[in-house]
């Protein structure tokens, strides 16, 4: 593949020496023109993005299908076969939330106006609407008549009933629309059984309370949203954006405390460190991978109107959730070598014990997303 044409100075324009070819035996780098076509941003850009010198293909290859085999292969010493673990997990985030930029995973937004289209529909051909119509119509003509006030009667019972019938419709449609998340957040909401920042702050004066200063900051952001009359599908939606957008941070703070799990339990092996932060690597490399494989398919079963497909859909996403369950106990066997019954054990304990890890920084993360809601 080219990366540029070739100088015609033999002189390497990083340390000077001489080189014979492409590269510098020296340093390494390409002796090519400073100076390219505008062109070559975009073609220099697609080569290194999709072809990492031809190891990109078979990297993934082996990642998505071959659990293990990227970490064996780079703690056995072949480090030019395959992309390295830190740039191939830099490229993977990248390329995940950069989609994720693109076409977010959440549709709120779409769904709140099928979801509204598909009602107007309902309640433009409701029975109960008719009816009354027709009921109306009867009272109006009999009356105009002035004959037989036993019927009016009658009629008039009817329409009473109906009518009611849709009070009763118009409450249930009420009480779902509390748990609209289009609504503001209602009056009489309160936060610990309290109303207003006022009596929160009367009701919590002089107690000594277990973390109090935690729920003092969340009290005061949960009245001035409601001051504000933020609705609450403005608090969900920037909620699930302000997590999302800090995911790839939290996924990174916890990449050494997964291998910390690794090197705690197997540390009979006598491992460095740094051995199981490759395998740690690949595996959320992995995790990046099934994340937006996931997404997309999601969002596709959004736009599909074909209830075929879409089943056809949900069934792989449901095979890839259980694929990425089983990935870890899977590459764990063939990396670390344990015979049988141990190695399950052992994957268990660790999946379990990383993922009530990852759920509390996860949640930990959700609460500090809460805060920074304006």
């Amino acid at each position: 593949m080219s990366h540029g044409k070739i100088r015609e100075d033999k002189n390497c324009l990083n340390c000077g020496h001489h080189v014979e070819e492409r590269y510098c035996p020296h340093c390494g780098q390409q002796n090519i023109e400073s100076r390219q076509p505008f062109h070559y941003l975009f073609t220099h850009f697609i080569e290194d993005f999709t072809h990492y010198d031809g190891q990109f293909w078979g990297t993934v290859k082996n990642l998505l299908f071959k659990p293990g085999k990227l970490t064996t292969t780079y703690l056995e010493g072949k480090r030019q076969e395959f992309v390295p673990p830190v740039k191939l997990y830099i490229f993977v985030s990248f390329v995940t939330f950069f989609m994720f930029a693109i076409f977010p995973p959440f549709n709120y937004g779409e769904d709140k106006d099928k979801h509204n289209k598909e009602n107007k529909t309902t309640q433009t051909t409701a029975p109960q609407t008719k009816a009354v119509q027709e009921v109306i119509k009867a009272i109006e003509a009999e009356k105009l008549q002035q004959k037989d006030s036993t019927k009016i009667a009658k009629l008039t019972e009817g329409q009473k009933y109906i009518e009611d019938s849709l009070k009763l419709d118009s409450f249930q449609k009420g009480l779902e629309s509390t748990m609209d998340t289009d609504n503001k957040i209602a009056d009489e909401s309160g936060f610990l059984g309290y109303k207003t920042q006022q009596e929160y702050d009367k009701g919590m004066a002089g107690k000594k309370r277990f973390l109090g200063f935690v729920n003092d900051a969340f009290a005061h952001k949960f009245f001035s949203l409601k001051e504000q009359g933020v609705k609450k599908g403005d608090i969900m939606r920037n909620l699930v954006e302000t997590s999302f957008h800090n995911l790839p941070k939290a996924l990174f703070i916890y990449l050494p405390v997964f291998a910390l799990f690794l090197w705690i339990f197997h540390n009979k092996k006598k491992w460095w460190y740094f051995d199981h932060g490759i395998f740690t690597l690949h595996y959320f490399s992995f995790l990046l991978v099934n994340i937006l494989v996931f997404a997309i398919l999601n969002r596709i079963t959004n736009i599909l109107d074909n209830t075929f497909l879409t089943t056809l859909i949900r069934i792989l996403m449901t095979v890839i959730v259980f694929y990425g369950w089983i990935y870890f106990f899977i590459a764990h066997h063939r990396v670390y070598k344990s015979h049988g019954i141990v190695s399950v054990i052992i994957g268990g304990i660790i999946f379990f014990l990383n993922m009530f890890a990852f759920l509390f920084l996860v949640t930990g993360l959700a609460l500090v997303s809460f805060l920074m809601l304006h």
